[in-house]
């Protein structure tokens, strides 16, 4: 008997026309042999009847009464539930978000409503941008950093309308703002489907399976930014008495501003790795794996937020280590 799997989910979002419906009809009509329902938000005037979606047998959904990612997070999660009691099944969810759509409450979803969370999970939230205007509207646009500062995965679209210099440009300004994402150089979000679906890039923990560098790189915080990202790092193993009430306060503290968190930790007498991950106020942590012998035990912890106090954080994450003296 074959154990029961979580259903994927990936999450298509991205600021207005950067292509987003063009990257979802690119997913539909590829030759790859799976069904996808797909869930479509739009602003409109028409409800949603969790019973029509039950019964229909279309593959698509649209929700018309508002924003996904405000007034209708209980229609996402009756979808979804009415999905699960459907006869057959899909071999995934794509949710196309609308253009000034802010990510967190979508994947939020995905942890608060127990059933959700036990029947699904969350694979990946991919971010497309338009190459050609993204960096005449980000400073103006709080919706597209806060897209860019939860995405997995990064597609700059319409790069063939950019040459090499202006597309450089795009990605450093993208990697101010979320340094961890896999980034990729699109024209009409041409690219292999196994770069945007079945990632499992949301899981931190599959994914430092597959890159464990991925939270190596450090960057430098620009304080000119609505969303920027900073890195803090340490050699010296941290004390899990500390740190964890630490890290539950920073998150109660700065969650509204704390957009994404993850890390990856080396305690003190323990030869596990620690993960862990907050989107917002919601936060999670759990021992991975043992840590190889060829690996260097260091802490690393990357937030992606806004204006948030780098100094106090950095401060207090210091005090963590083991031997020191607490926050």
């Amino acid at each position: 008997m074959t154990a029961f799997q979580p259903m994927p989910v990936t999450v298509l979002t991205g600021y207005l026309g950067a292509g987003k419906t063009t990257l979802l009809n690119r997913i539909l009509s590829e030759e790859h042999g799976r069904k996808y329902a797909v869930i479509v938000n739009e602003f409109g005037e028409v409800g949603i009847d969790n019973d029509l979606v039950v019964e229909t047998d279309e593959g698509v959904f649209e929700m018309n009464n508002g924003c996904i990612c405000c007034t209708v997070r209980g229609d996402l999660i009756r979808i979804i539930e009415g999905l699960m009691r459907r006869p057959g099944r899909f071999d995934g969810i794509l949710i196309e978000t609308t253009g000034l759509a802010d990510p967190a409450p979508v994947a939020q979803t995905f942890f608060v409503d127990q059933d959700v969370r036990a029947k699904t999970r969350l694979d990946s939230i991919v971010t497309v941008v338009d190459a050609h205007h993204l960096l005449g509207e980000i400073d103006h646009a709080h919706e597209a950093q806060e897209q860019l500062a939860f995405a997995d995965t990064i597609l700059i679209n319409k790069a063939d309308l950019c040459d090499t210099e202006a597309l450089d440009k795009v990605e450093a300004r993208i990697r101010r703002i979320n340094p961890t994402a896999t980034i990729h150089r699109t024209t009409r979000c041409a690219l292999p489907l196994e770069a945007v679906i079945g990632r499992g890039a949301f899981d931190l923990d599959r994914i430092l399976e597959v890159e464990p560098d991925f939270l190596d790189e450090t960057h430098e915080h620009e304080h000119d930014d609505h969303v920027a990202s900073f890195s803090l790092v340490t050699d010296t193993p941290l004390d899990p008495a500390k740190f964890l009430p630490w890290i539950e306060q920073i998150t109660r503290a700065f969650g509204l501003d704390m957009l994404r968190m993850k890390g990856i930790l080396a305690f003190e007498n323990d030869d596990d790795r620690f993960v862990v991950q907050a989107v917002h106020m919601l936060l999670e942590g759990d021992h991975q794996r043992p840590w190889r012998e060829d690996e260097k035990r260091v802490s690393r912890l990357v937030f992606i937020g806004r204006d948030l106090p780098r100094d106090v954080i950095e401060d207090g994450f210091l005090r963590c280590r083991a031997g020191r003296a607490a926050a």
